[in-house]
């Protein structure tokens, strides 16, 4: 186990956003996040109680558009700085899952902390909108995560109704799966493969 922090700091800035992320990975949860999207501020409230990591978000973009390049962006930093945050993955679990319902809602989260990007979603959205955020864009944030941070994330909803149900389902399977994923293994004194190298 290092004793190096683990953490990062990534700020993007285009002619359609402006977004800084900072994350510390050996956390307690806290956060400070100003998204201008109140339902992703609250989705992402929701990894960091539950991953522990600490985070900061804010975000401006051109929301008056539509909510897509704030999301995706928001995405990508946070890739970005768990890349950089993870170092050089010695000694870490690097596979997480978890299960997590949200009353009628089940989500399975599972990552892999592979250095290749792959995101398979299959969570049925029924609802178009929520709040001032298009559900369509759930699956942008978690592709942009996964190719900024080379990981490897399966989501998968197992059974849910209400729209924001399942979504907050995912978010929260994300995250437990995520802070198992990142955890020490203290017998492993590389990386956890055969190949020696992630």
């Amino acid at each position: 186990m290092t004793n190096v922090a683990r953490s990062a700091e990534v700020q993007r800035k285009t002619e359609e956003t402006e977004v800084l992320v900072r994350i510390e990975l050996d956390g307690t949860g806290n956060r400070q996040i100003d998204t201008e999207i109140g339902f992703l501020s609250h989705m992402l409230t929701l990894f960091s109680v539950h991953s522990l990591c600490n985070l900061t978000v804010t975000a401006r973009g051109d929301v008056k558009v539509d909510d897509h390049h704030t999301i995706e962006d928001i995405g990508i930093c946070l890739g970005e700085a768990l890349k950089e945050a993870l170092q050089d993955k010695r000694g870490l679990n690097r596979y997480g899952e978890a299960t997590v319902p949200m009353d009628e809602a089940l989500a399975r989260a599972v990552v892999d902390l592979s250095g290749r990007p792959c995101l398979v979603f299959a969570a049925p959205l029924e609802n178009q909108l929520i709040g001032n955020m298009s559900t369509e864009n759930v699956k942008e944030f978690f592709r942009a995560v996964v190719n900024a941070a080379g990981i490897t994330l399966h989501i998968d909803v197992l059974r849910g109704e209400n729209t924001h149900h399942i979504i907050e389902a995912i978010f929260k399977a994300f995250a437990r799966a995520l802070k198992t994923a990142v955890s020490f293994e203290p017998r492993i004194e590389g990386v956890w493969s055969s190949k020696g190298l992630l």
